[in-house]
């Protein structure tokens, strides 16, 4: 309970409700971005998976049809060493050699080349088409390589069909193991394009087939300038090649899109295939996220603060209210001086200070000499000019602070004068009769000298407790004695302000 009480004044602080409207929208901020970086990270981490499943898969099905097509061409090369295959009827070679080739998916052609590049056995055709590969890259690679085996070239359009073909050849050697030719397959674009067309990637997303040399083979979506273009300079191919697998961020040389690439080289075969989604496209989703949460969050914040600053601004508005209340509690509303109340409380703990410090406090009570006559004489708004003009003069003949001038009830003021001897107090009195010498009251023809008032003062040093009714014993004193004069009781006897021995007294 002690500690709600100790809470209450802060939590009806108007800077304390500030500080939280402030704090709020910072924590809601707070614990909004780290949300906001949740839902980043678990889109990456999607997009992360998402890539590795697409380029296992990918990468099976082509290391799949390559074995098949590595199959048929070796069958190709085993098949010309079979006995008695130079007597056969040209029909019959054809279905002992190609007998395990035929039916290979997305077979372009098959060729059996002579060490010369000439066409000497088609798959395709009977009698075989005419013409001469000497010239290929793949038919040179295989000439100066005896131990080369598979060989998978550049992208190439066939010269028998016109359609754009990944070639696959193996060499075949002579009995003296002297080159005896190569053994073509090719293997039809149109493959990765049906392949890779399956997959959406987003709209910047991108498959791309390499060979190791940096050659491009395919990419998704396709575009046929791009099949055969060289591109092993480029940073990103650089690290294709530089490890197994992996995945990285980077900006493709191609179009300058940032995409995040992962990459794997295709089982032994000299292929590096890539699967590269557009960042934008990952954070597609988190950005519609965060805009959505981000407009809530600048709403909410923003009736935060302006409820906080309006909640403060009425507690401002009230904490003013009940000082103002509080003032006027103990202000006397004709002459703005202190009240009763205010005297009596500032009068309790100046007695108490007494007790604990030992130092003296003063007391004058004044009274306007024949007040009565003023109001009777004068009326009622005379009277309350006189008052005022008292107050006035009251307030002019004291200095301190700590001095407090009241209204104690109908023309009857004090004066508190704490850490204060008698000496000080019978000067503080002289102060205030000079004072109310000068006093004019216009409105009556009041002039100076006309209105009067009689103190009575007490000190203590010790017990002030009894303060009160000594000073208004010694007042009573006064107005007995003649009035217009200061009594103190009991220390010093009466005496009239206008006579030597008070003057002495003040000395």
């Amino acid at each position: 309970m002690m500690q709600l009480r100790r809470l209450s004044p802060v939590l009806r602080s108007a800077g304390t409700w500030i500080a939280l409207s402030v704090l709020a929208p910072l924590g809601m901020l707070v614990v909004s971005g780290m949300m906001l970086l949740d839902l980043r990270r678990d889109a990456w981490d999607k997009a992360e998976q998402t890539s590795r499943n697409l380029l296992q898969v990918i990468e099976r099905d082509i290391a799949r049809n390559v074995e098949i097509f590595d199959l048929s061409i070796n069958a190709v090369v085993e098949n010309l060493r079979t006995p008695g295959l130079e007597t056969l009827d040209p029909r019959m070679r054809q279905l002992v050699l190609f007998d395990r080739a035929a039916t290979a998916r997305d077979m372009g052609v098959m060729l059996v080349l002579n060490d010369r590049g000439e066409i000497i056995d088609d798959a395709g055709a009977m009698p075989p088409r005419k013409g001469n590969y000497a010239d290929r890259e793949y038919f040179q690679a295989q000439r100066l390589r005896a131990d080369r085996g598979v060989y998978i070239g550049r992208p190439i359009v066939s010269r028998l069909t016109g359609e754009p073909m990944l070639p696959f050849s193996r060499r075949v050697s002579k009995p003296d193991g002297s080159f005896g030719g190569v053994v073509l397959g090719s293997l039809k674009l149109s493959y990765f394009t049906r392949l890779f067309d399956q997959i959406g990637l987003g709209r910047e997303g991108a498959i791309n087939l390499y060979l190791r040399d940096g050659t491009r083979v395919m990419r998704y979506p396709y575009e046929a300038a791009d099949i055969g273009v060289n591109i092993a300079g480029a940073p990103t191919f650089m690290r294709f090649a530089s490890a197994r697998n992996g995945s990285f961020v980077d900006v493709s040389v191609r179009d300058g899109v940032e995409r995040y690439y992962t990459f794997t080289q295709v089982g032994d075969l000299p292929l590096i295939l890539n699967v590269a989604l557009s960042t934008r496209d990952v954070e597609a989703e988190w950005r519609t996220k965060a805009l959505g949460i981000g407009i809530v969050l600048l709403i909410l914040c923003g009736l935060t603060v302006a409820l906080s600053l309006l909640f403060g601004k009425e507690l401002r508005r009230r904490t003013l209210m009940q000082a103002e209340f509080s003032r006027l509690s103990e202000t006397d509303t004709l002459t703005g001086l202190a009240n009763r109340r205010r005297f009596d409380e500032a009068f309790s703990y100046a007695c108490a200070q007494v007790a604990r410090s030992g130092k003296p406090l003063s007391l004058l009570m004044i009274d306007a000499d024949h007040f009565k006559r003023f109001n009777d004489h004068y009326g009622h708004e005379v009277g309350d000019a006189v008052l005022k003009g008292l107050a006035r003069c009251l307030g002019a003949s004291v200095h301190r602070p700590s001095d407090l001038v009241c209204r104690v009830g109908g023309e009857e003021f004090a004066l508190l004068l704490p850490d204060t001897d008698a000496a000080g107090a019978f000067r503080v009195a002289g102060a205030v009769h000079a004072q109310i010498a000068t006093l004019v009251v216009e409105a009556a023809g009041i002039g100076p000298g006309g209105i009067t008032v009689s103190i009575g003062l007490a000190t203590g040093t010790a017990d002030a407790r009894n303060l009160y009714t000594r000073a208004d014993t010694a007042l009573y004193e006064a107005k007995a004695g003649g009035r217009n004069q200061t009594r103190c009781v009991p220390s010093i006897g009466p005496q009239s302000l206008d006579k030597p021995s008070l003057r002495l007294v003040e000395r």
